[in-house]
């Protein structure tokens, strides 16, 4: 009689313990490779000289960070620069099929 509960428990303990082993493996197989980031392409400077003279800064500098992540770099070199400097910040283009690019 005294086998069944102490069976019980033991295989109880095995299932939390496989479960658990369970979760930790997905969440180690389940994160992203690192990716270049705003700084890795001189993001910040680039868009702080495009944007020096923005009217609305902030807005400036997130879409064109934004911009510029997505041409790994690439952004005309001042604040009235024609943007066929950078072909691809150029035709960068939002939902409304505008230029998502300062």
């Amino acid at each position: 009689m005294k086998t069944f509960p102490f069976a019980l428990l033991l295989i109880t303990a095995l299932l939390f313990i496989s479960s658990t082993a369970a979760v930790e493996s997905t969440t180690i197989a389940a994160s992203p490779a690192p990716s270049p980031t705003l700084s890795t392409f001189g993001c910040d400077e680039k868009c702080g000289n495009r944007c020096s003279k923005a009217g609305y800064q902030e807005r400036c500098l997130k879409y064109c960070g934004i911009c510029c992540g997505k041409c790994e770099g690439c952004v005309p070199s001042s604040p009235y620069a024609n943007k066929a400097e950078c072909p691809c910040y150029r035709d960068l283009k939002n939902s409304k099929g505008k230029s998502k690019c300062p």
